[in-house]
């Protein structure tokens, strides 16, 4: 069963290495464990999409909650999906622009088409209001 599960955490003391470590390893585990997603990271905190089997994203659930590198994850969405929204996705860092303004056009112009509007909306707005 696929799954989709969207969460944020708080990880306000990260380097730029550190979040490139995170993706990096994402990129390299992701795809062996059939994960796609994105992430988004403020300079304090993550929101996160992941997409997979639902026992797979449970043990990923697990581990994340587990890296001390973050903390406070809260689940803000889980459910079932029919099929992936960003399935060439291994781990794509969507970059949040400086200009608060522009934020919004730019992260709707790059989050993928197929993604329904109340995921949309909670991601979009974590990026305005952070």
């Amino acid at each position: 069963m696929l799954s989709q599960y969207l969460y944020i955490s708080t990880a306000p003391s990260l380097s730029r290495d550190d979040v490139e470590s995170i993706l990096a390893t994402s990129a390299r585990n992701n795809p062996a464990n059939g994960i796609t997603g994105l992430l988004l990271y403020n300079g304090r905190n993550f929101l996160q999409l992941l997409e997979g089997e639902e026992g797979e994203l449970k043990t990923l659930m697990l581990r994340i909650g587990n890296d001390p590198r973050h903390s406070g994850v809260s689940l803000l969405s889980s459910k079932t999906i029919e099929e992936r929204t960003c399935p060439e996705w291994a781990m794509k860092r969507m970059f949040i622009a400086e200009s608060v303004d522009s934020r919004r056009d730019t992260l709707e112009s790059e989050l993928p088409e197929g993604l329904d509007s109340e995921t949309r909306k909670m991601i979009v707005n974590f990026a305005v209001l952070n």
